[in-house]
């Protein structure tokens, strides 16, 4: 049963193809959107093969093709491609149609302040736990260096997340073990916070978070560039 391909195939199809929804134009950035995934997923997909190699999470065969790249099975490869699309997607949508949606910046200046705080006293009192230590860690640096850069994303970012949670919370929930027999993506609780969201380890939120946060703030300063080509 291939159901993780399936996932990637069905979480990427649908907003692939309203990408060229003439009024949104989407598209118009694929230049600015695939290269900014493609160099977040570098990292990300580097430590991903080492937290592989390590024990700390892995893939269940059964839901697998058989192919792999670097101990990664092919559909894992795709998974950060095609899941930070659709999400990103998702938050470019939400600005169309609703251009406003954005917190005070008061109120988003002291949510980055409390999540800095929070996230530094998880990685201080969990560096033995390798997912919560590095989760949250690159969650941190990634709030501290929008502190320095001053960039207005997070005003939305910090709405738009919370629309993405939902179908993030389904993807997720199946390839952690909600809905089917077994996992399709295991952990080794050893090296986590053991708290779930359901079948999801808390860390995956951070996780998500950094990994589309750093895409779009790539894609904003890309975008630019791209107008004045044109």
């Amino acid at each position: 049963m291939y159901l993780y391909i399936l996932i990637n195939v069905a979480s990427f199809s649908v907003p692939f193809l309203y990408s060229f929804q003439k009024k949104m134009n989407f598209i118009q950035y694929w230049k600015a959107v695939f290269l900014a995934i493609t160099l977040v997923a570098i990292p990300f997909l580097i430590w991903d093969v080492w937290f592989t190699n390590l024990g700390i999470w892995g893939f269940n065969k059964n839901y697998l093709l058989g192919f792999n790249i670097y101990n990664l099975p092919i559909e894992e490869v795709l998974f950060f491609f095609c899941i930070p699309y659709a999400s990103i997607f998702t938050h470019y949508a939400l600005l169309h149609f609703f251009p406003n949606l954005a917190l005070p910046k008061k109120i988003t200046n002291g949510l980055l302040k409390f999540f800095i705080l929070f996230s530094l006293i998880i990685v201080v009192l969990n560096y033995n736990r390798l997912y919560t230590f590095f989760s949250f860690l690159v969650f941190a640096l990634l709030l501290i260096y929008s502190l320095i850069d001053t960039n207005k994303i997070l005003n939305s970012f910090f709405i738009t997340f919370l629309v993405v949670l939902i179908p993030f919370f389904i993807v997720n929930g199946i390839l952690t073990g909600s809905f089917i027999e077994e996992q399709v993506v295991w952990y080794n609780n050893a090296e986590n916070l053991g708290i779930r969201i359901g079948t999801i380890p808390v860390e995956d939120v951070f996780y998500a978070f950094s990994m589309l946060y750093g895409a779009i703030i790539l894609i904003e300063k890309m975008k630019p560039k791209i107008i004045n080509k044109k």
